[in-house]
């Protein structure tokens, strides 16, 4: 009797909680795969070549490039205070898409330097439509005039 009740133990069905935790943790790395691949190929659409030739981050390094001589520290430090609501990973990369759109708006004025207001411009711009929300509310919380540019904000 003591064998029959050895090999009980060695059953040949796998634990209801052993298999549910695979099922968990099948579903979590899948849902963690999705969401990286979705991201991945959002930045290698931004890679892809336009008709011109370039793609969205080449125009982007291009433009940074173009006015890097305009910036003054003043202005560097308000670009640093309208990126602050970004979050901390996302940061640099909304930094320098947000640079590139001053700067080109920057060159395109023949402006001698970047001024306050083609920062203003410039991070209306840059900014994606589904965030117009939080842009309005940053810039009043921080007493920033944009009504100048108001057009701008769909």
């Amino acid at each position: 009797m003591s064998f029959k009740s050895d090999l009980s133990l060695l059953s040949a069905i796998p634990s209801n909680w052993f298999m549910n935790s695979i099922a968990f943790w099948t579903f979590l790395l899948l849902g963690c795969m999705c969401i990286g691949g979705y991201f991945m190929f959002r930045k290698f659409l931004k890679v892809l070549p336009k008709a011109d030739g370039k793609s969205k981050l080449d125009w982007q390094n291009y433009w940074v490039e173009r006015s890097r001589p305009l910036w003054s520290d003043e202005t560097k430090a308000f670009l640093d205070q309208l990126v602050q609501p970004v979050p901390g990973p996302f940061r640099d990369i909304a930094k320098h898409s947000i640079a590139a759109e001053i700067g080109k708006i920057a060159v395109e004025s023949n402006a001698p330097a970047v001024t306050r207001e083609h920062c203003i411009k410039g991070y209306i711009v840059a900014t994606p439509r589904r965030d117009n929300r939080f842009l309005i509310t940053f810039l009043e919380k921080n007493g920033i005039d944009y009504s100048p540019y108001r057009h701008l904000i769909k």
